[in-house]
């Protein structure tokens, strides 16, 4: 099993421990080729290891709406409309978002009262059938680029 270090919302070691996050996803994912397995271990291996987090997961693009897939966390909005919410405008627009403030994001969708901002990574494959996109809330209004 892969060791966990958590992510300190320090500046000073956060570039080291992404970099050791990022190498803990590559070996969880190396091997692996089903969607739903590679997603559920990336949520946890996130939620778990990112500081301030309260959900960290995936929506799957299917029938023109993005439906909630594996996450760690609070509970999510199962269906999010395309162009609605942070996800929904993130991957309509087909680009990463980061939301210091979703109280202050127009249409925001609060799936968690908890979530005060979010960092939201749509990624797209040859077959939209096969898309997919990545969130993750913080109880904090601190994320970073």
């Amino acid at each position: 099993m892969t060791s966990t270090t958590t992510i300190p919302a320090t500046p000073s070691t956060a570039e080291a421990n992404y970099s050791l996050l990022l190498k803990q996803a590559e070996s969880l994912l190396d091997s692996e080729t089903d969607q739903i397995a590679n997603a559920a271990n990336l949520a946890s291996l996130i939620y778990h290891n990112v500081a301030q987090l309260n959900w960290a997961g995936f929506y799957f693009f299917r029938d023109g709406e993005l439906v909630l897939g594996p996450f760690s966390g609070q509970l999510a909005c199962t269906r999010i409309p395309l162009g609605k919410g942070v996800c929904g405008k993130a991957f309509a627009g087909k680009q990463t978002m980061v939301v210091a403030d979703v109280h202050k994001f127009e249409g925001h969708i609060a799936c968690d009262a908890a979530s005060r901002s979010e960092i939201v990574v749509p990624f797209f494959t040859a077959c939209d059938a096969r898309s997919w996109l990545a969130s993750m809330s913080s109880t904090s209004h601190s994320v970073q680029k």
